[in-house]
């Protein structure tokens, strides 16, 4: 598929999503948190060297693998992600609520050229940065990567959460990009 063809497939994907996105915005705007953050509902940042283990998670178009994940309350994992996909796609660590009310910010960075279908248009971020404050996030519950690319999060996990992994980029999370973290004793 040439650049072109991902690039109007990707925006008539954006498109065909839209009102979706929307109307689930309006339902979270009363949660006060968006798809980052929020350590005390979804765990916490932690060193590679408390990891308790490893974990590997591979990105696909639609898709993780695998495609759920189950940690300990309390458990410290090393989360190796890797995107095996043709597009960018991030895996963020979050509820289905913060998922939603991170939609807008990742759909500006989208409407700003920031997120190609392809690749991540650092300039435009640099750009997006300047002039609104937000172009780029680098929040240690998610990794954005590009085709190819490999990132990793190492995360400690709360007790009696309700989390998903998810790729919160337009229409990804509606087309299946989204699996559930069950948390044990």
């Amino acid at each position: 598929m040439s650049k072109f063809c991902m690039r109007r497939h990707y925006v008539g994907m954006i498109a065909s999503v839209a009102t979706v996105l929307m109307a689930s915005q309006v339902l979270a705007a009363g949660t006060g948190s968006h798809g980052h953050g929020g350590a005390m509902m979804t765990g916490q940042p932690a060193k590679a060297s408390a990891a308790d283990r490893t974990v590997t998670v591979t990105m696909h178009d639609n898709y993780y693998e695998p495609e759920n994940l189950s940690f300990k309350e309390g458990e410290t994992v090393h989360i190796i992600v890797k995107n095996e996909g043709s597009f960018v796609h991030e895996f963020n660590i979050a509820t289905a609520a913060m998922h939603k009310a991170h939609a807008p910010e990742m759909m500006m960075m989208v409407e700003h050229g920031v997120l190609e279908p392809d690749k991540i248009n650092w300039d435009a971020a640099k750009k997006m940065q300047a002039s609104m404050g937000h172009g780029m996030h680098n929040e240690p519950n998610s990794v954005l990567l590009e085709p190819g690319k490999s990132g990793e999060i190492v995360w400690t996990f709360p007790a009696h959460a309700d989390l998903e992994f998810a790729c919160n980029i337009p229409g990804h999370y509606d087309a299946g990009m989204v699996g559930n973290i069950k948390l044990t004793r």
